[in-house]
């Protein structure tokens, strides 16, 4: 098959998958599948290679990010249930201050952002929120969008998150990298966004009566909700070390990789241990002993607690994995090296084309997980075709991360859980959080293009 015949079934399965997603409301798991085995078929894939090409695009990827997506999920949710994030956002606001809570509140969201999922992170927040809200009895948006934008960064960004981790398997760029060029990254984009944010709520925006009822209403609202319902919770300190343990593990394994010999036992010790798989399994042994062993959880109740965190992730997991699929049959087919063939002949640089892509499919499909993992499968062909450093490969990511963050609006369910948690109407949605997501993910693309031109 020609090219140009390759390029227009290519256009036809994005097409299909949109309006599947989009109009049909079908799952996302289930259209990419779907698309892909029709994508395969029309590209001229034989019917006895069919299942054989789905199987190892699904298994190639879930083998990389199934065990990492899991294991971030239960660190998350043990710290939900022991109440380390209630305590989290607590110690934060006392530290900074009455004046700049919506600050500690925003530290906060990129904190919690880390290993817990966005929607998560926000149920577990917005009670916070509300409390701190009714208590100063200022607009209740002048916390909550810096926060929310907070935890939507770093969901879009930074590893263990889905898309994330997702996109640097497939295009083969190092977590480890990822994670130490992101997080600088991350914190400066969220540092511009509580800014923009802090500009955008000097005006008042109307609240829905319910929302305004549940924050300023009656006495029998005036506790706070939040999930810390222990006499003693863990500490900042506590939760903050557990938080940081994956992370700086994973770096000190690049840097080992990077600096250390070659054969060498400190090397070989950093490398395993730096390997996100295992240094997220280390976090969670620790969190399941400090936040739950050690203070009087049974092994059947962190056995329990942890096992709760599975259910939430593995449409999740299973959709990463038929992003797979559908990155295999683009290059099984031909397709990918098509695509590539014309993406080359744009003349636009690497990071354009992977923030460009990204957004594109973010703002006409929703998902951030689904637009990194699906831009990652179109551009890897031309990617291949370069002699990339793993650093540049990892801002590459970055790049797509921008992308991912960016246009959240009405067909996004993230826009949406924002929206009514806030009680914001649909076209205040639009001028505050979609405005502050494209701007916050424009300005990570700037800065990982600044960091291009330095690696």
């Amino acid at each position: 098959m020609s090219h140009n015949a390759l390029l227009l079934v290519a256009a036809a399965g994005v097409a299909l998958l949109l309006v599947m997603i989009i109009k049909a409301k079908v799952q996302p798991f289930v259209a990419l599948l779907v698309v892909s085995i029709a994508v395969a078929l029309t590209a001229g894939v034989p019917a006895a290679d069919l299942v054989t090409t789905i199987e190892e695009g699904m298994g190639s990827t879930l083998g990389h990010i199934a065990t990492i997506i899991a294991l971030g999920a239960m660190i998350g949710r043990i710290i939900e249930l022991s109440g380390g994030a209630a305590s989290l956002a607590h110690s934060l606001m006392e530290r900074f201050g009455e004046k700049r809570t919506p600050l500690a509140l925003t530290a906060a969201g990129f904190l919690l952002g880390i290993p817990v999922f966005f929607e998560v992170g926000l149920i577990i927040l917005m009670p916070i929120v509300y409390g701190v809200a009714r208590a100063s009895r200022k607009p209740l948006l002048v916390y909550a969008l810096p926060m929310g934008a907070a935890m939507l960064t770093v969901h879009a960004f930074l590893p263990p998150h889905p898309g994330a981790v997702a996109a640097a398997t497939t295009i083969g760029a190092d977590q480890g990298w990822v994670l130490l060029f992101g997080i600088p990254v991350t914190a400066v984009v969220i540092a511009i966004g509580y800014l923009l944010a802090k500009r955008m709520t000097r005006r008042t925006y109307a609240m829905t009566a319910d929302v305004r009822e549940k924050v300023f209403g009656d006495a029998e609202n005036t506790s706070d909700e939040d999930a810390a319902s222990f006499e003693n919770p863990p500490s900042f300190g506590m939760i903050l070390t557990l938080i940081v343990t994956p992370i700086a593990l994973i770096l000190l394994g690049t840097i080992a990789t990077n600096t250390l010999a070659e054969g060498s036992i400190p090397r070989a010790v950093l490398t395993v241990l730096g390997a996100p798989m295992v240094a997220l399994l280390v976090a969670a042994a620790l969190s399941a002993y400090f936040l739950g062993i050690r203070r009087g959880w049974s092994g059947a109740r962190v056995s329990e607690v942890m096992g709760s965190a599975l259910p939430g992730v593995a449409m999740v997991i299973l959709v990463a994995g038929a992003g797979g699929v559908f990155g295999k049959v683009l290059v099984e087919t031909g397709i990918g090296d098509a695509v590539a063939d014309v993406l080359d002949r744009t003349g636009l640089p690497l990071l354009a084309l992977a923030f460009a892509m990204t957004a594109l499919l973010r703002a006409v499909q929703g998902s951030t997980t689904v637009a990194l993992v699906t831009t990652a499968g179109l551009i890897n062909p031309l990617l291949q075709r370069t002699d990339l450093s793993p650093q540049q490969l990892a801002l590459i990511c970055l790049a797509m991360g921008g992308g991912g963050l960016a246009l959240s609006h009405i067909n996004d369910a993230g826009y949406w859980m924002f929206t009514k948690l806030v009680g914001l109407e649909v076209g205040d949605a639009l001028r505050t959080w979609t405005v502050l997501t494209t701007a916050m993910g424009t300005v990570g693309f700037l800065l990982t293009g600044a960091l291009w031109l330095v690696v």
